[in-house]
């Protein structure tokens, strides 16, 4: 229980400070810095996850057709 008064505590803390911090014109541009560094790697996640769906799409495909053409001879 004192483990999570700490963390509520540092949480707000943290709040507070960050809050502060974004009231100077260096701290928004610090903060919109941060902003615009997770919007580029949350992209390069999304681009990454649908590049690696399409390769597994496209292995099952093939699969699919090999199965089929084996299928066929028998």
């Amino acid at each position: 229980m004192k483990k999570l008064l700490w963390l509520v505590v540092g949480v707000g803390v943290g709040f507070v400070a960050a809050h502060q911090l974004n009231k100077t014109p260096e701290g928004r541009r610090f903060f919109e810095d941060i902003d615009a560094k997770a919007r580029e790697f949350g992209g390069a996640v999304v681009d990454g996850y649908k590049a690696r769906e399409a390769e597994l799409r496209a292995a099952v495909a093939d699969a699919e057709e090999a199965i089929a053409d084996f299928a066929k001879r028998q």
